[in-house]
């Protein structure tokens, strides 16, 4: 599921490089942090939300193949 959230994320950004995620999970729930350039947060947010949701989409028909639930947020690095 990270790898999956990272190719999405890097095939939307400008600078691919600053593209991390981390992931970490409880028994069944995944949580995924994604991380990207602040130049870049609109990108992967996409107007009101859309892109974010269409990758949350996503991800969790990837996790619910596995047998999980997960749920991503989205940061700018500090």
């Amino acid at each position: 599921m990270k790898e999956l959230v990272e190719y999405i994320a890097r095939s939307l950004v400008d600078d691919p490089m600053e593209v991390h995620v981390e992931q970490r999970g409880q028994g069944s729930k995944v949580y995924l942090n994604l991380h990207v350039a602040k130049e870049d947060m609109g990108r992967v947010i996409g107007k009101g939300g859309r892109v974010a949701n269409a990758i949350r989409q996503l991800l969790h028909v990837a996790a619910a193949q596995e047998g999980k639930d997960a749920s991503l947020d989205i940061e700018d690095p500090q």
